[in-house]
């Protein structure tokens, strides 16, 4: 479905004195065929603006463009089919999640032939062995992949995994890769799950998605521990700057897992979510003394 967005300067006057003056603003639009009066209060609404008495809009366009999050805007996607949207990628023998690290294996224990005679007559099975590192596909951090001391996949408890309050931040068309602290200052994300948005996705199982991606900064990810965030969530190949210039430092992994706010990495599909009003979900398996896991994350929209 085509989402569109109004551009504009925009006068604003207020009823008890003073004024403010915005350039080349931009706002989520419900549909195509709006008139000025009706963007205007979509404005004054997304703003939270009490008490005003006029508004002129100025050099309004209506464009072609993803929505990002305005209040009063549900930011919805075309309608699904299912209030269920998988935000995981598929596991599959050979798959290369991240550049160098081994990709996962799958070999029989027992093959349905064998299992033919253990088994009553008309009656089979298969078991199979994967052999694979915690970090293949969309999987989640603990804070113990970071820090010996921290809690691991184990001691996660399910009100920080499951039915969380989505928040997402549509970022695919960002000038810069790194993803600044002052996205998220126009939603109040105390105790949600902060999913970042970048269309990185596209790229899995790509040798463009080792490339230098897109990923949180140090002063956002210390924004969001300070503002109560429950899990923070990414469609890149990390939620840290991996490239070269970034010297080895990982400091959104080093303060989210510090304040015990899981980190799930490689998610996709997220442009089928709303930037508000769903649920996510991401539950590994409960492994003691084990950092990292794959989970199949979802959402269940509004």
């Amino acid at each position: 479905m085509t989402e569109f967005r109004a551009v504009f300067d925009a006068d604003v006057r207020f009823a008890n004195g003073g004024g403010m003056t915005v350039e080349r603003f931009r706002l989520d639009l419900p549909s195509e065929g709006l008139s000025e009066s009706d963007i205007a209060h979509l404005f004054i609404r997304h703003l939270g603006l009490a008490m005003v008495g006029e508004v002129e809009l100025r050099g309004l366009e209506v464009v072609e463009e993803a929505h990002k999050g305005s209040r009063g805007i549900s930011g919805a996607p075309a309608p699904a089919a299912s209030p269920l949207v998988d935000l995981s990628h598929t596991i599959r023998a050979g798959l290369v999640t991240y550049p160098g690290l081994p990709a996962p294996t799958i070999t029989p224990h027992l093959t349905r032939e064998a299992s033919r005679s253990v088994y009553a007559p008309g009656t089979e099975f298969a078991m199979d062995i994967i052999t694979m590192i915690g970090n293949t596909g969309t999987y989640l951090d603990s804070p113990y992949h970071r820090y010996a001391g921290g809690g691991d996949l184990a001691s996660l408890s399910l009100d920080q995994l499951v039915a969380l309050n989505a928040e997402v931040f549509r970022l695919t068309d960002a000038t810069e890769r790194g993803i600044p602290a002052t996205v998220f200052a126009e939603r109040d994300v105390r105790g949600a799950a902060v999913l970042l948005h970048t269309g990185w996705d596209r790229h899995f199982g790509t040798e463009r998605y080792g490339e230098p991606a897109p990923f949180l900064t140090e002063a956002a990810a210390s924004y969001l521990v300070d503002q109560g965030v429950r899990l923070v969530g990414i469609d890149s190949l990390n939620i840290d700057d991996t490239s070269p210039d970034a010297g080895g430092r990982r400091p959104a992994h080093s303060l989210l897992l510090a304040a015990g706010v899981p980190v799930v990495e490689h998610l996709t599909n997220l442009g089928q979510v709303p930037a508000s009003g769903a649920m996510f979900s991401a539950v590994p398996p409960k492994v003691e003394g084990f950092g990292t896991f794959p989970v199949r994350a979802f959402a269940v929209l509004p």
